[in-house]
This record gives C-alpha cells, sequence and structure tokens, in this order.
C-alpha cells in the first residue's frame, strides 16, 4: 500500500490537472472556464463531453495535460476517483493536481484515490504498481481541505481496501486463524480491543451452533472475535454481527462446483464489520460498538453435520438441521445471541451474504433489509441512499415464522417451501435476539461480490462497510 501525499496547495503548469464535473445545468460555463485557463477551444470541448458517469477525456492542451472525468447527475465521488485512478495511474507522473466544485467531499474524493491503488492481484508475481503509485512520494495537489478531513479520507481508503483484500483472498489465506491474526494486528496498530477465542475458548462460552459448522473442518477450527471500541456509557451502545465464514462447501449438501471458488467470499459481512469498528476507531467517532465475528469453514469431512442432526446454540435453544448450506444464519444466531446477552447494546444489526433468495429478489444492486423497528429500519435505507449502497426492506411478519417450525427441535434451519428464503432465514435471526427491540439484519449476498471494472471474475465491493460507518455517525449524532 502506497503512501499517498495531499497537498492543499494548486498543481504546478508541469502537472496533469483532473476536473471531477457534475452534468448539471453550470457544465457549459464550467467548461468555458476550462478552456479559457488552458487555451482550449470551448465549442470543440462542449461538443465533446457531457459528464457522464465514469466519462473520461483526456486533453493534451498547450500548457498541459488535463483529464475531464463526468460524474452524472447523482455523484459517486468515491467511485469515480477510485475508478479513475485505477485505469489511469500508468498514465501520470508522481504529481497531480484535482479540482472539484464546492459541493464536493474531499474526504470521499481522497479515499476514493487512495482505494484506486487496490488491485486484486495479490499472489501474481507481476503486480508491481505502475506509474502515480509507482512514485516514490505520489503527491495529489487539491487546492483546499483542511488536514483533519484528508487524514479522515485516507484512514477510509486505507479501510476500505483492507476490507476488500480479505474477501478477495484466496481460502487458504484466511482460515479463521489466518484472520484472527490479520485483526489482532489492527486492533494493535489502531486502538481498539479485539478477544480471539479459539475452538477451547468457544466451547466454554458454549457457542454450540458455530462449533457444530465448524465440525467438517477439523484443520481450520472456528474462532469467535469480539471487538469493542469506546467505553460503555460514553454514547450509544451498538451491537454489530458480521457472518465469517471463510469458505462455504455447502458442507454435506454439496454445493455445484462451478462456482464453488467464489465461495471465499462468504465472509464478506464479517469483514465489513471489522472494517467499520477499524474505521469508527480511526475517525473517533463518539460511540460505543461492540462487534462480533464468529468465523469458520463450512467443511465436509467424517464429522461434518449432517442433515436431520439437532444441534444446540449459544441461547440454549435446539435447530435441526434440514440443509448444511444454511449455515450462516446457525453461527450469527450464536454471535447475535452472545452480544445480546453479554453487552446489551441499544442497537444489534448483523451483516451476511446470507441467501440466493435474496439476489432472486433484489437481483445486484441492493441488499435486503429486515428489521423489527421501523425507526432503525428508515435510518438504515436512509444511510444506504446517503452513500451509494441501497438497501430495500422485506416484511417480517408473523406468518413467515410459522415455516420454520420443527417437530422435533424448537426450530429448523431452513423451511422445507422453496419460496421466501431471505425472509424465513431472518425469522430464525429472530428467535435468537430474543427479543431485542432494535434490531436488523442486512443479507448482502447480491452486491458485496461481483462483477467490478477491476478483475475479469468476479470481485470483492467493500460494500456494508460505509453504510454502517455513516449510520453509526447519525446515530451518535442525535445522541
Amino acid at each position: 500500500m502506497k503512501k499517498i501525499r495531499f497537498d492543499v496547495t494548486p498543481g504546478g503548469l508541469e502537472s496533469p490537472t483532473i476536473y471531477f464535473l457534475r452534468s448539471s445545468e453550470r457544465l457549459a460555463d464550467i467548461l468555458v472556464d476550462i478552456c479559457a485557463q488552458h487555451g482550449l477551444v470551448d465549442q470543440s470541448l462542449l461538443a465533446d463531453f457531457e459528464a457522464k458517469a465514469d466519462e473520461t477525456l483526456p486533453i493534451y492542451g498547450p500548457t498541459r495535460r488535463i483529464f475531464l472525468v463526468g460524474l452524472g447527475t447523482k455523484p459517486n465521488l468515491l467511485a469515480s476517483a477510485r475508478l479513475f485512478f485505477y485505469r489511469y495511474a500508468a498514465k501520470l507522473g508522481q504529481e497531480v493536481g484535482v479540482e472539484v466544485d464546492e459541493e464536493a467531499s474531499i474526504q470521499e474524493l481522497v479515499a476514493g484515490i487512495v482505494a484506486g491503488q487496490y488491485a486484486v492481484g495479490h499472489h501474481q508475481e507481476k503486480s508491481a504498481p505502475v506509474g502515480f503509485f509507482a512514485a516514490d512520494e505520489p503527491t495529489v495537489r487539491l487546492g483546499k481541505g483542511s488536514s483533519h478531513v484528508i487524514e479522515q479520507g485516507v484512514a477510509w481508503g486505507e479501510t476500505w481496501m483492507r476490507v476488500m483484500h480479505v474477501v478477495d483472498a484466496p481460502p487458504n489465506f484466511k482460515t479463521p486463524v489466518h484472520l484472527s491474526d490479520h485483526i489482532r494486528i489492527s486492533a494493535a496498530k489502531y486502538g481498539y480491543r479485539a478477544e480471539v477465542y479459539d475452538r477451547d475458548g468457544c466451547e466454554k462460552l458454549g457457542l454450540e451452533a458455530l462449533l457444530a459448522v465448524s465440525r467438517g473442518s477439523t484443520l481450520h477450527p472456528a474462532h469467535f472475535v469480539v471487538l469493542e471500541y469506546g467505553q460503555p456509557g460514553h454514547g450509544p451502545t451498538i451491537g454489530l454481527v458480521g457472518k465469517g465464514v471463510t469458505f462455504d462447501t455447502g458442507g454435506i449438501g454439496l454445493k455445484p462446483g462451478d462456482n464453488m471458488h467464489y465461495m471465499k467470499s462468504d465472509m464478506a459481512g464479517a469483514a465489513a464489520v471489522w472494517g467499520a469498528v477499524e474505521l469508527i476507531t480511526r475517525w473517533g467517532l463518539p460511540v460505543h460498538v461492540v462487534a462480533a465475528l464468529p468465523l469458520t469453514e463450512n467443511g465436509v469431512d467424517g464429522e461434518a453435520m449432517k442433515p436431520g442432526d439437532v444441534i444446540g446454540s449459544y441461547a440454549g435453544k435446539t435447530i435441526e438441521v434440514i440443509h448444511t448450506d444454511a449455515e450462516g444464519r446457525l453461527i450469527l444466531a450464536d454471535g447475535l445471541a452472545y452480544l445480546n446477552r453479554r453487552y446489551k447494546p441499544e442497537y444489534l444489526v448483523d451483516v451476511a451474504t446470507l441467501t440466493g433468495n435474496c439476489i432472486q429478489a433484489l437481483g445486484y444492486h441492493a441488499a435486503g433489509l429486515l428489521s423489527n423497528n421501523d425507526t432503525l429500519a428508515d435510518e438504515l435505507l436512509a444511510a444506504g441512499q446517503d452513500t451509494g449502497e441501497r438497501l430495500w426492506r422485506l416484511p417480517l411478519w408473523a406468518e413467515y415464522g410459522d415455516m420454520m417450525k420443527s417437530d422435533i427441535a424448537d426450530i429448523k434451519n431452513l423451511s422445507a417451501a422453496p419460496l421466501a428464503g431471505a425472509i424465513t432465514a431472518a425469522k430464525f435471526l429472530e428467535v435468537f435476539i430474543e427479543g431485542h427491540p432494535q434490531w436488523a439484519h442486512l443479507d448482502i449476498a447480491g452486491v458485496a461480490f461481483g462483477d467490478t471494472p477491476y478483475a475479469k471474475m468476479k470481485s470483492a465491493t467493500g460494500w456494508g462497510m460505509r453504510l454502517l460507518v455513516h449510520w453509526i455517525q447519525q446515530v451518535a449524532q442525535k445522541a
């Protein structure tokens, strides 16, 4: 990861300048001013550039090179800055100037530039940075922005890259013990608390559902990681739980093999939660956050959990296992019950790549939101609109809970009906919050990992970290 220098002084004549421009009524006047500044013919420029989202026009003028980058009518400066610097780093030297309008978020801009250096080829022989990111001291001259805002943007970009890195990492490089070690290093560096329980520790805590899922992976046993930032009484206590299945074969109910290699992404919920805690710490938000990350593989061997098994749970409830590929909800059940009983948070939110049914319902442009609290749901929906990580609320009506009743245990882990799978999964989780009044479940199966401009195959998006932090900021402000 290259450290980028951000300077608030304007760029020199020898440096290329990048203009991030909205598609608005003011665009024509702005382009005329740019042409006058650089000795360009404005009629040609006005005809060639419309500032559509991610439209880029390189211009070699008489004074310097400039790049016009479109933001569209609904700007996402974070994404646009990342994409430009990822695509054009090889064409940039050690120093660039960046111009944005007065309404732009310097924090978003900086985060996007930092994240522009992220590439998925961690294990390629030739994966060295190029151009701008290969310079000894890559420098961005912004012309404005406080040092505090710039530092926050750098922290945001760095943490976002770390989230994507662990989701993209091969499963043999992020076993539960590997991931726990990464988290320990982060906690020591940035100052939040991380308590890691190995298999013996999980047994002492009584995390029976987590341990049942991990039985099929004896070489890489489960870990349970509890993160904490802030102190009780210093702002509201917010509880977060992230699904951390570091590789999911489906267990005995084996998944089809064609795309099973993508199941390395089944810990994207845990990555988003971990990233949120790290960024909240680096930003110093006035809140108390506790997070539970149940980490396990869902493997296949002679000890693996079987369809028809009845297993226990931290909450003391018994679960009939109908399908071993409905394992994420089992480990979330232990995480939710543990946080609720141990810390009694005012808010409880879990994040998980949980169901294919959510993808069938919403596709790849929104995550599912299920909540027992209208105010909390509205806050999360609004946060998603602000950050561009959109949510769509699904119902939690009592009738769906009837589909999860078991004849021989307190509850079963999968409905027999092949429908409403995202909702019935949430109804399962609802049992383990034990009446908590402010709970929300985010099913991010369709948005955490997919087709992106940054890889030929599917790759991580880092979805969810930004939404959680933005929502937590709003909670802190109203407290």
